[in-house]
């Protein structure tokens, strides 16, 4: 397929028409039509399970749409796979990047259509022809270097390059800043706003507000697989206007925070060292307190974390539970004695993917309660899982759900429903609304209230400073491996702590 590269600026350069995807049981897009004009950034909002994800598959050939259908420069599209969709100018650039890492950077550009002299790899032509399509996006990149090497913003902008390079016009970003510094994200933004100014049609996929307000000229709102409103201009929008047509109802406060009161030390780690700690660390955490852990991307919140949890080994310093010493050198370990850990990386670390919804809640428990003499306890089994279900209000067709089917708030409502079936005193939470849109957030900061009124301690890791400062009792803050210090709730500010977070 030949690709028109010609851009009517004053009519919509890609648009839904009508479109419609339907799974067994399940509509996921319902009729959804709107248009894009070339030469601007549209934001893409809503809870999860709206539909977003499922119209960028759409966009980008991965599904093919019940009914309706694309227009790209005003001729009609039907894409029947990724490559008919690359053909035509499209590029979607996932959370989770597409790549090789142990292919070059220059092989990753050029992957499927690699310069070939006499049946074999140009690699001078393509050493060549990767540093000038690096050159105004990460030319600071060698591009026979392993991909893996780099680190994910420089990835996002390879997978950038590469889509130019295969003549994109419509591209399409879903989540991209999740796992990136403040430096890269500016530098993924001053990117998005030259792609824009040359003509390209962009689509934005994120939940964090701030975003949408500062890169994106346009809104388009999402709720239950249909389209809501397109505001075609930022003017006059404010995020809580954003929030009321996403979730149908006002959010005046999605932290809603209350004082309670705290019992005696709970947690106790002291003078702890280990990979990614530059100097021993010490903290105590008490009954009923949510202790936030902030820090720059690298700082080594997640490295303590999974010290403290046994997933990574400690070199030395001691953990104490209710003032005596507990031996945790596994997650086995910390388990046993109510340490539990709610990783960022949910997919990898947090879920069993093909899993159910039933066996995702009781898998850890079931040694405690639902199994007998080797035979797993069904009747017990379901009864709690229904129970938790209700009790978290997770949002599934069924226990036999899948799930990875789930949206990302719910999966962490069912790791949290997993936890609860069993043992807890001590809660690690790592990013916890990492991916979660606004009405799923509230959800689950109402949760993590409810767990701090049980008793429970919560040591809660963010990159979110609104959230730390919205969900925290107290904060602490590490900076290069190393604690700065604690700030008092009534004393921190997001200067304050971004000054104690920043390198000195």
């Amino acid at each position: 397929m030949t690709l028109d590269t010609r851009i009517e600026s004053s009519s919509p350069y890609l648009e839904f028409v009508r479109i419609s995807k339907s799974f067994p049981g399940v509509l996921a897009l319902d009729d959804v039509s709107f248009s894009v004009k070339s030469g601007s950034v549209r934001a893409l909002v809503g809870e999860n399970g709206a539909g977003k994800s499922t119209l960028l598959k759409v966009l980008s050939g991965v599904y093919r749409p019940s009914g309706g259908c694309l227009r790209i420069n005003g001729v009609e599209q039907a894409f029947a796979n990724t490559s008919t969709s690359l053909a035509a100018g499209v590029s979607v650039i996932y959370q989770e990047l597409v790549t090789v890492p142990k292919l070059s950077v220059a092989e990753n550009l050029f992957l499927g259509h690699l310069p070939c002299k006499h049946g074999v790899v140009d690699y001078p032509h393509l050493y060549e022809a990767a540093r000038a399509a690096l050159a105004s996006l990460a030319d600071d990149v060698d591009p026979r270097v392993p991909l893996g090497r780099l680190s994910i913003g420089q990835q996002q902008m390879i997978e950038i390059a590469k889509a130019l390079t295969r003549g994109a016009r419509v591209l399409a970003f879903d989540e991209p800043t999740s796992s990136l510094s403040a430096r890269e994200i500016e530098k993924l933004f001053t990117v998005i706003r030259r792609l824009r100014d040359e003509g390209h049609t962009i689509l934005y996929v994120s939940h964090r507000m701030e975003e949408i307000f500062q890169i994106c000229d346009s809104v388009t709102v999402f709720k239950d697989g249909r389209h809501i409103e397109t505001f075609d201009t930022m003017e006059g929008l404010t995020q809580d206007i954003l929030i009321n047509r996403m979730v149908g109802r006002d959010i005046k406060n999605v932290y809603n925070y209350s004082t309670r009161k705290y019992g005696d030390v709970s947690l106790e780690v002291r003078d702890i060292t280990g990979p990614g700690i530059r100097k021993p660390i010490s903290i105590k955490l008490r009954c009923g307190e949510i202790l936030g852990l902030f820090g720059l991307v690298g700082a080594g919140r997640t490295e303590l974390l999974r010290l403290i949890y046994g997933a990574t080994r400690r070199t030395g310093g001691e953990i104490f539970l209710q003032g005596q010493p507990a031996k945790v050198e596994t997650p086995r370990d910390a388990i046993d004695k109510g340490i539990v850990y709610c990783s960022e990386n949910r997919k990898a670390e947090g879920i069993i993917p093909l899993g159910s919804v039933q066996e995702n809640i009781n898998i850890s428990a079931r040694r405690r309660y639902g199994h007998r003499f080797g035979v797993i306890n069904e009747t017990w089994e379901r009864r709690n899982a229904k129970e938790q279900v209700r009790a978290l209000d997770v949002r599934t067709p069924s226990l036999e759900q899948k799930m990875c089917n789930l949206s990302g708030g719910n999966q962490q409502k069912v790791i949290l429903a997993r936890w609860l079936s069993d043992q807890m005193n001590v809660i690690l939470f790592d990013e916890p609304t990492r991916g979660i849109d606004v009405g799923a957030r509230s959800e689950i900061y109402a949760l993590i209230r409810s767990l701090a009124e049980r008793g429970v301690a919560i040591l809660m890791v963010s990159s979110d400073l609104p959230e730390v400062l919205g969900v925290s009792d107290r904060v602490a803050v590490m900076r290069d491996g190393t604690l700065s210090g604690i700030v008092e709730r009534e004393s921190a500010t997001e200067q304050k702590l971004l000054s104690m977070a920043l390198p000195v």
